[in-house]
C-alpha cells in the first residue's frame, strides 16, 4: 500500500481494499476519509463495504466523495470539518492521492502558508502548482 505522510497527523493513499484495514491499524491510524465516489471504476470497493471493515478494526471512516476535479466550498467545508473532528492520524483517499492531497491543502490554506502547504504536498509527491490561486485566496474558489 502506498500511503504517503503530508502531516504528523494527516497521510494520503490510492485505493484502499479490506485486506489493508489490519495493517492500517496496526501503523496507527485511527480515521479514514475517502474521497472517491462509489461506481468510479469498475471493482473499486463500495464505500458501506469499507465502512463495516474499517468498524470491525475500530477505525472511524467517513464518506466525502468529490469527482471531476471540483473542489466545491461544500466539499471542502466537508472534508475540513471531518479533518477536523476524527480521531488523529487520519488516512484520506481516492483513486491517486490526488484528491485526497488537494482537499487537505483547500482546508489548511486559511492556516497555513501556501509555501508550507506546496512543501507539504510536493514532499509527499503531489504537485498542486495549479491551485496557488486559489490557496492564496484562503482555499476560496475563484469569484
Amino acid at each position: 500500500m502506498d500511503m504517503r505522510k503530508i502531516s504528523d497527523q494527516f497521510f494520503v493513499a490510492p485505493q484502499i481494499t479490506q485486506t489493508d484495514f489490519a495493517m492500517l491499524r496496526d501503523k496507527g491510524i485511527r480515521s479514514i476519509i475517502c474521497n472517491r465516489p462509489d461506481g468510479e471504476d469498475a471493482g473499486q470497493p463500495r464505500f458501506e463495504d469499507l465502512s463495516k471493515t474499517a468498524q470491525e478494526q475500530g477505525i472511524e471512516m467517513r464518506f466525502v466523495p468529490v469527482s471531476g476535479g471540483i473542489y466545491d466550498e461544500e466539499a471542502v467545508a466537508d472534508f475540513t470539518e471531518a479533518l477536523n473532528i476524527l480521531p488523529k492520524p487520519v488516512l484520506a483517499y481516492c483513486r491517486t492521492g490526488t484528491r485526497s492531497a488537494t482537499l487537505w491543502a483547500l482546508a489548511k490554506a486559511p492556516d497555513m502558508s501556501v509555501a508550507e502547504i506546496l512543501s507539504a504536498t510536493k514532499n509527499a509527491g503531489y504537485d498542486l502548482k495549479d491551485i496557488v490561486p486559489r490557496l492564496s485566496k484562503g482555499g476560496k474558489p475563484a469569484d
